[in-house]
């Protein structure tokens, strides 16, 4: 656990810090903010002081100087306009950053500039641009009340915000599974010692958590607070009447946003509670065990999980949908013929799938870019981006008018073209605005009388300069005469000393080089006033249009939110269609059945890397499990033969099926699962005390106590953490009570060939064997699963 601390300063380095008025203005931000690294303006750089300048210098490798050689003031800095990577480095490391900006222009100012501290980033309210566009970044907030524990989880990079309850003896370790599913990068919990929360604090060490005043995430201040952003008397709208640990867990967040971002939040504007069991059940071994969005091995490739085998999706909104559903596939049947339905008319239509990936394919992330407009951390750039999104939505539109699904239909209703605000936006900023609106020249032509009038006026400057400069030649007969600007000496005459008894009484002397002289004339001190005075004039216009437009577009955010929602949606059907037609999977049979029976199946991550390296074709192999009929297969074989690839494979076709996507099979039904759980490999956790055997154990009984006649069961390899004849007696009276108590569709793979006996008292057990061939030399794998037991171990 990353925790926050309070930088410590000697009674030497507290005199330092108020010795300048400078740094009696870095001394009073600081003491506000005690436990941020302060990034504090300085023109054109931030820098850091003492204790903070130590630390980032040590984690970005930057170099570390010193403010006052006689006293040492240890100082680093950055540029400003490049200080968004180096911030977002030290946010991936947990630390908390305050930025305190200038609020005055220096030149306008003849005392020292005033700064206040802005914003506060955390790593949980990050809205960079280089957050990974195919994944959340979470904040959660915890509110323990009584036997309950309320959970709120928003991504303020995209004003995603959502709260649940859980409730219970099983309460806290739900809790955990649910956090380790949406991987929150910080985490809220109250400071109140009363509250029983080490168990999650050392579960999310490696996470930073921050502690919150035990008032803070209490009904009476929370609930309010929620209310009043929200603009209602209840909550019963967003689904959270009666679950008031979930509505003071998102008041909490709140709480918290206002205290750091120092700004407005219009993009947050609904927060939804959901149901956690209204979803197939993935607990944080069983999403660690499958690889579905991280590999298993901490430096392994990324693309070895079924996220990346998945994943063509167009738009950023559309992977994040496309990893939500992996780790919250479907439960309802109804939900998820509906999403099969949308696929397989999609899969049908070669030329409107592919038209369709086309216009998705510029659209960019409305959700971040909105998310952005809010906190008033957008650009001119960031503005054109989003009406050049809005500009691909009526082609997209009007594909979806050719499809007759029910989902397609809603999609096209619920999709909304923005034409307005392209419009607007487009008429507005010029084509290719700078990257900064203090650059100027960001509002285009004829938006603003004033603003073209004065724009004339700094444009027609060069033909006065041009004019001045010929007059000036005339009267003085001094052909080489230059007039210049410069941004420190303003406007000049240029005359070289041969020339200077040339040079008339009423010129002023203003800088003196080595082979010329610079004057001034009350002319041209009178044109700079102008000219000078003009452009100034114009970035005050421009500022309070581009205000406005902003204003415009936060006016419209629940429009874009929803179309941002439907295009993601549309964009994760659109990638189920198209890997479906790609690799040759088959619309999956859902019932409410308790069979699950795939023919010819392939294990979807594997294939793909087989196709990707050329390097043969996946084996396949079927399967079927019935809660009526063999509900329990034992598996049996080599290792490296193929078991763990044979469970894994049944797990993955499941979540495919219950996601509303194709599967790689020849056919495929299955009744719904509710939960899947997984006990494979051999793993320990020292640092908790907890020995393979004792981790073995300990998912093992998790299984045995939670799981449902509906769930699936995946163990492999049970009984290797301890004697032989203990872990065969194990195994043993695992595999009975499963059979006889549970009767969930169970696969259990063992190297324990003797327990391939209990099918003759087991009527819904069934032997499987993974097949070889025995040579002289040795074995040879293929990979194949048949019936009948292993004879031996290998």
């Amino acid at each position: 656990m990353l925790t926050l601390s309070v930088p410590s300063t000697t009674a030497n380095a507290t005199a330092e810090m108020t010795s300048t008025p400078l740094m009696r203005q870095y001394a009073a931000a600081k003491q506000k903010h005690p436990d941020a690294l302060l990034f504090f303006r300085l023109g054109d750089f931030y820098e850091l002081f003492f204790e903070d300048a130590k630390t980032a210098a040590r984690e970005l490798q930057i170099t570390l100087t010193s403010r006052d050689k006689e006293r040492a003031i240890p100082m680093c800095g950055v540029p400003h306009h490049a200080a968004d990577q180096y911030i977002a480095r030290l946010l991936r490391l947990g630390h908390r950053i305050a930025i305190c900006e200038q609020l005055e222009d220096p030149k306008l100012t003849k005392t020292i500039v005033r700064r206040e501290v802005t914003r506060v980033l955390t790593p949980g309210t990050a809205i960079d641009p280089s957050l990974n566009s195919e994944q959340n970044n979470f904040l959660a907030a915890l509110c323990f009340d009584g036997a309950k524990i309320g959970v709120a989880l928003l991504d303020n990079s995209t004003g995603d915000f959502r709260a649940t309850e859980f409730t219970g003896k099983d309460a806290l370790a739900q809790c955990t599974d649910e956090l380790t599913r949406f991987a929150p990068a910080e985490i809220l919990l109250t400071d109140d010692p009363n509250v029983a929360s080490a168990p999650l604090e050392e579960a999310f060490r490696a996470r930073t958590v921050t502690h919150l005043e035990a008032w803070v995430l209490t009904a009476d201040y929370a609930l309010p607070l929620l209310q009043n952003h929200l603009g209602t008397r209840e909550l019963a709208g967003f689904g959270l009447e009666g679950h008031t640990a979930a509505a003071v867990a998102a008041g909490g967040i709140l709480h918290y946003l206002r205290a750091t971002q120092l700004g407005q939040l219009e993009h947050i504007d609904r927060v939804r509670y959901y149901e956690h069991s209204g979803c197939l059940q993935l607990d944080a071994v069983t999403v660690r065990n499958l690889e579905l969005v991280e590999p298993l091995m901490p430096n392994a490739r990324r693309n070895t999980t079924l996220f990346h085998a998945l994943d063509f999706c167009q738009t950023p909104m559309g992977k994040r949908k496309l990893r939500a559903t992996i780790l919250r596939p479907l439960l309802e049947l109804a939900a998820i013929d509906e999403r099969q339905e949308g696929v397989a008319e999609l899969h049908g239509g070669l030329l409107l799938r592919e038209q369709t990936r086309a216009n998705l394919a510029n659209i960019l992330d409305l959700e971040r870019l909105l998310s952005r407009i809010s906190l008033d951390s957008a650009g001119p750039r960031d503005l054109l981006a989003l009406a050049h999104s809005a500009a691909r939505l009526p082609a997209l539109a009007e594909g979806l008018t050719h499809l007759q699904s029910t989902v397609w239909k809603r999609l096209h209703t619920s999709l909304d073209c923005l034409t307005d605000l392209y419009q607007t936006i487009c008429t507005t900023l010029t084509e290719q605005p700078p990257v900064h609106l203090e650059d100027g020249g960001v509002i285009a032509a004829s938006v603003d009388a004033e603003l073209d009038e004065l724009r004339l006026l700094s444009s027609g400057g060069k033909q006065s300069i041009a004019a001045m400069e010929e007059r000036e030649r005339q009267r003085t007969g001094i052909g080489s005469l230059k007039v210049r600007y410069n941004s420190v000496f303003g406007y000049y005459i240029e005359i070289t000393k041969a020339n200077l008894q040339n040079v008339p009484a009423d010129y002023e002397r203003k800088q003196t080089l080595v082979n010329a002289e610079r004057f001034t004339t009350p002319e041209l001190k009178s044109h700079e006033r102008s000219v000078l005075g003009a452009q100034e004039r114009c970035l005050e216009i421009e500022r309070r249009i581009f205000r406005e437009l902003r204003q415009t577009i936060l006016a419209a955010s629940a429009r874009i939110r929803a179309s941002a929602e439907a295009v993601a949606e549309i964009d994760l059907l659109t990638c189920f269609a198209h890997l479906s037609a790609a690799r040759q999977y088959v619309r999956p049979e859902i019932d409410g059945s308790g069979i699950l029976e795939a023919l010819a199946a392939r294990h979807p991550v594997i294939e793909w890397h087989m196709q990707q390296a050329a390097e043969g074709r996946f084996v396949p192999n079927s399967i079927y499990l019935d809660t009526e009929g063999p509900s329990l297969l034992l598996l049996t074989g080599p290792n490296m033969g193929g078991k763990s690839t044979y469970l894994r494979q049944a797990a993955l076709l499941v979540i495919l099926a219950q996601m509303g996507c194709f599967v790689p099979a020849q056919r495929m039904r299955l009744g719904i699962v509710d939960r899947i759980y997984t006990r494979i490999g051999a793993s320990d956790n020292v640092a908790e005390g907890r020995s393979t055997f004792m981790v073995e154990m300990t998912e093992t009984a998790t299984i045995l106590n939670t799981a449902t006649r509906q769930s699936l069961l995946l163990l492999d390899e049970m009984g290797r953490g301890t004697a032989t004849f203990d872990g065969m007696s194990l195994a043993w009276a695992t595999v009975e009570h499963l059979h006889e108590v549970l009767g969930a569709r169970t696969l259990f793979a063992t190297h324990y060939h003797e327990l391939t006996m209990l099918s003759v008292h087991l009527p819904r057990l069934k032997n499987l064997r993974v097949t070889v061939q025995e040579t002289p030399t040795g074995i040879v794998f293929l990979h194949t699963i048949e019936e009948g037991a292993a004879n031996k171990s290998y």
